[in-house]
């Protein structure tokens, strides 16, 4: 069992530390809360042992026992803060809130399953379920997306896209996963869309998949394309997803990711969403709260034309964050004002 801090240890207690399972879209969510509070948090990411990962944390007795040896170290000098995304890391935060004595502060990010009152803040994606005291809700994911960053990515890819003509419309492919369903005949159906913008409309495609498209559906979509103003990541190298963002005057994003879509309507553009098969009552109630906001639309073939209003939930969170637990990091609330009034 870990030891309390003492007197001694408290006063070297300094910054943030995020708990990773090494999931990308957990780690993205709990790195983007770090620096919306204007903190560069160390990453520790956690290695569980395998017979404990199929437990449910709330089974789990002795937290830090069940990390692996190649884990990250979770030992004195504790920070101030600690922020955690995902089932796995939901324990570890809950034994450090303990063993902090009320001196480490623990923000989960996500429905662990474990009680809300384990954590002195537990936040949710608002078509989430879980409510209480120390619970916030978020419109979608929290992200990483900020005028900075894209602006940044946008210039690294200017000079390569060029000769790509305007409206330049991002197109973000997922795929499968547990409640939908990606085909090569869908991706070939979304490829004939694509293809009548870019002939129709002039359109300058930027399409990049993801590893859940699947080969066979990514291959229908890039044959379909060829021959037209497209330019379809091929995985290769780093991922030009925030440059795309950034160069585009709209976004298409299929409708299987809540990251995907939470980063898209962040870039302040306007979104539509492209239908996949299946889906599920919590997506429903995701993508409703999102057409209802006017942040996006439906896409059926064509491109809409509209301002969306802003949407700085990320940054709105991070305030609720500082206010609730009373973080020192005064310059935050300015810093919110900065990145909504860019988003207008």
């Amino acid at each position: 069992m870990t030891a309390p801090i003492t007197g001694e240890e408290a006063e070297r207690r300094l910054g943030c530390w995020v708990l990773s399972d090494g999931r990308a879209g957990s780690e993205a969510q709990s790195l983007g809360l770090a620096e919306a509070l204007g903190v560069t948090p160390e990453l520790r990411r956690l290695e569980v042992r395998p017979s404990w990962r199929w437990l449910p944390p709330g089974l789990w007795p002795r937290p830090l026992a069940a990390l692996a040896a190649g884990s990250a170290p979770l030992a004195p000098p504790w920070p101030e803060l600690v922020i955690a995304c995902g089932r796995l890391t939901a324990a570890p935060a809950a034994a450090l809130r303990r063993a902090g004595q009320g001196a480490v502060r623990v923000v989960q990010i996500q429905d662990s399953k474990l009680a809300p009152g384990r954590f002195d803040l537990v936040i949710v994606p608002a078509h989430d379920r879980l409510r209480g005291p120390n619970v916030v809700t978020s419109l979608g994911a929290l992200n990483r997306v900020t005028p900075a960053r894209l602006a940044e990515a946008a210039e690294g890819l200017a000079g390569a896209l060029a000769e790509l003509p305007r409206p330049r419309v991002a197109v973000l492919v997922g795929g499968s996963s547990k409640v939908h369903r990606q085909t090569p005949n869908l991706a070939r159906r979304l490829g004939r869309d694509l293809a009548a913008l870019a002939r129709d409309e002039g359109a300058g495609l930027m399409v990049t998949v993801s590893r859940r498209t699947g080969e066979a559906a990514a291959a229908a979509l890039r044959e379909t394309l060829a021959g037209t103003s497209a330019v379809v990541w091929d995985g290769r190298g780093e991922n030009p997803y925030f440059g795309y963002l950034g160069l585009a005057d709209a976004i298409l994003v299929t409708e299987d990711s809540v990251t995907m879509a939470s980063e898209a309507v962040a870039a302040g553009k306007p979104v539509q969403v492209i239908p996949l098969a299946g889906g599920s009552a919590k997506f429903r109630r995701f993508h409703d709260a999102l057409r209802a906001g006017g942040h996006t639309r439906p896409f059926a073939g064509r491109l809409e034309h509209w301002q969306p209003p802003p949407l700085a939930e990320t940054a709105r969170i991070a305030a609720e964050v500082q206010r609730r637990l009373d973080l020192p990091w005064p310059d935050l609330y300015e810093r919110q004002g900065d990145h909504e009034r860019l988003h207008r």
